[in-house]
């Protein structure tokens, strides 16, 4: 399985990731991460941060001559504007400066919960980790993740498909003319007829100093019967699924599938009928005609798309900041407000990539799992032949 940590601050010098479990022989190159990088920074309400910023990934070990080895891959991302924050967030204690505490927490953050477990009375030594921007080394881990899984044919696409409560419909097209729209789309949805009304959304919200959430979905294409598990809860794809987006800065919620609202409809038509024969795609063995279960029943992936999507509460820092305490008085004043984005649904989508693509790399090397690639690709032959035959 796939293992990784991250390091690093918003304001620090550079954001670093080591990654346990890559295999051998597997082709990896900077550019490739750093098309998901520059994804990731771009989308309609995005701050000033990202004028900035232009994240490259430097690949520090675990790679010779394009192929990994095998050993741990340490990428790295350097921030640029650790340039204006070099005594700020210095780690020498010479630079201390208490003057620059910050002690008003912003309600909806990290924090005043984060100060209080941690006995910080400078909110900055929170925020600095709290914040989204580590999410730019997830995506380059993500960007790993992704290139073994393109080998075997599984492809990893994320929508937008929610802002602020106008809903894109999901046109019934086959996926590559739903990504080449969202290509193509500033929101990176798959739902032209909304884009002008969502953008509107968000320009209405950043004249009233607000910020707006949503909905990004992601679908995984390609992947095989059989990853996870039915035997122990912590092996079930699906569960591991909402913990990775659960684990994404500001996402609030999770469904897979049809997800919530199978709460609300009979079982006749939530569950997908079992067929068996050509599916009219090329395909010939087990198949549904429906997808309502997402592509995962009873934590194992069962062939069809996997499709998953996590709701995004609006950003906690305001440009009209809400009240709140100051640590040190216990008055009432405004939260800080940290430069900050309007709406980031659009970034949360790449990032719901990444952290879908890393999870379903684990479960497909912990069910084909070898040294090499070579040995990946010796195991996964052999079992569709098995299930050809089943």
């Amino acid at each position: 399985m796939l293992r990784y940590l991250t390091a690093g601050e918003s304001h620090g010098p550079r954001l670093t990731a080591i990654i346990e479990g890559v295999p051998a022989g597997l082709s990896i190159t900077a550019e490739t991460i750093n098309k998901d990088l520059a994804r990731r920074q771009c989308g309609y309400g995005r701050g000033g941060r990202m004028k900035i910023e232009t994240d490259t990934v430097e690949i520090l070990s675990g790679v010779r001559w394009g192929e990994t080895l095998g050993s741990p891959v340490t990428l790295c991302v350097i921030n640029r504007d650790w340039e204006n924050w070099h005594e700020k967030m210095s780690v020498d204690r010479a630079h201390r400066d208490d003057s620059i505490r910050v002690t008003r927490a912003r309600p909806g953050h990290a924090d005043l919960p984060g100060a209080m477990k941690y006995n910080h009375k400078d909110v900055r030594n929170i925020l600095e980790r709290s914040s989204a921007r580590e999410t730019a080394v997830r995506v380059a881990v993500g960007g790993v993740a992704k290139c073994l899984l393109a080998h075997f044919g599984i492809t990893i696409n994320g929508f937008v498909s929610a802002i602020g409560g106008i809903q894109a419909v999901r046109p019934d097209l086959p996926l590559a003319h739903l990504v080449a729209q969202a290509a193509g789309s500033e929101l990176f949805t798959y739902d032209p007829s909304v884009e002008a009304a969502m953008k509107a959304h968000i320009d209405r919200m950043k004249a009233a100093g607000d910020s707006v959430g949503g909905v990004v979905e992601v679908v995984a294409s390609g992947v095989p019967v059989g990853l996870g598990s039915h035997v122990q809860w912590d092996r079930k794809l699906d569960a591991r699924l909402a913990m990775a987006l659960m684990s994404i800065q500001a996402i609030k919620g999770v469904e897979i599938g049809c997800g919530f609202a199978a709460a609300a409809t009979p079982g006749s038509r939530v569950h997908d009928q079992i067929y068996y024969g050509d599916d009219g795609a090329g395909r010939h063995g087990f198949h549904r005609r429906t997808n309502n279960a997402g592509g995962i029943e009873g934590g194992i992936s069962n062939g069809e798309d996997i499709v998953v999507r996590a709701a995004m509460k609006p950003i906690p820092t305001l440009y009209k900041p809400l009240p709140t305490v100051d640590l040190d008085s216990k008055g009432a004043v405004e939260a800080t407000v940290e430069r900050s984005d309007v709406c980031a649904v659009p970034a949360a989508a790449v990032v719901a990539e990444a952290v879908v693509a890393i999870e379903l790399a684990s479960s497909f090397l912990e069910k084909f799992g070898g040294d090499s690639l070579g040995e990946i690709r010796r195991n996964y032959d052999s079992y569709l032949t098995y299930l050809q035959e089943f």
